[in-house]
């Protein structure tokens, strides 16, 4: 499976306005709430649940909030570009620019993890980073992942 499986040109937001962290993921939700059914309230509980586990936002000014619902029958990934960057209470204390959003089925553990690992592995890469953060709009952010895209 590929990033750009799980990930539809509906679920990239280009230009989050959000100046906080729930805010961001209202926004980030609600296009995955259209494509999926469910209710964007429930699904930032799910996230908000999360966060307060510890943050999702990892340093390098990347975020990758996720959750898991028994509802759900398969990966929704989306994808989000803060141009000013949001106070994610990242590890590094700086802000978050690139988010990745990730909900899975509850029973999806194997999966869920290896989709984490393979977004946290190919953001390490500075110059990905980069392209990401100039990304005008949705098909170049697809364009990009797709250079990058492997089976994970």
């Amino acid at each position: 499976m590929k990033i750009l499986d799980v990930l539809h040109k509906e679920t990239i937001l280009t230009d989050l306005k959000s100046k906080d962290k729930k805010g961001v993921l209202e926004e980030l939700v609600a296009p995955v709430a259209l494509i999926s059914g469910m209710n964007s309230e429930d699904l930032v509980r799910v996230l908000m649940e999360r966060e307060r586990l510890g943050s999702t936002g990892i340093d390098g000014g990347i975020g990758i909030p996720h959750g898991k619902l028994k509802e759900l029958d398969s990966l929704i990934l989306g994808f989000g570009l803060s141009r000013k960057g949001v106070d994610f209470e990242s590890m590094d204390g700086r802000p978050t620019h690139i988010f990745f959003l990730l909900f899975t089925p509850e029973n999806s553990t194997g999966l869920h993890l290896k989709l984490l690992a393979r977004i946290s592995r190919i953001l390490k890469d500075d110059v990905f980073k980069g392209k990401l953060l100039n990304a005008k709009d949705n098909d170049e952010i697809l364009s990009i992942i797709k250079e990058d895209d492997e089976d994970f």
